[in-house]
């Protein structure tokens, strides 16, 4: 059995201003989700990372996490225990998942 899903055909859950989510379906324990910010925008919160961490693909645009900038086909791996607020000055889309 196959699932096709696009992005933009998700409802959007809003996470703050500018910052939307749209989960998709995953194994077992994982939870996926594509993320859009818009441009000049900043994740409402620091998030924090537990036991597992979480992995984020630049699918397009640029993030800025700190002083760095990624672009698309950017892999970034947050370890256990990590913390972090990203942003975009341009827009973003990311695609990420994590152990629940």
């Amino acid at each position: 059995m196959l699932t096709h899903l696009n992005p933009d055909d998700i409802p959007p859950v809003k996470v703050g201003p500018g910052c939307y989510r749209r989960d998709v379906p995953a194994l077992g324990n994982v939870r996926a989700w594509f993320v859009d910010m818009d441009p000049g925008t900043e994740w409402p919160h620091v998030d924090k990372h537990g036991a597992f961490g979480e992995s984020v693909f630049v699918v397009s645009g640029e993030l800025i996490e700190g002083e760095e900038r990624f672009g698309p086909g950017s892999y970034l791996f947050f370890h256990a225990d990590s913390q972090h607020q990203p942003r975009s000055e341009t827009r973003v889309r990311l695609f990420g998942f994590n152990l629940l």
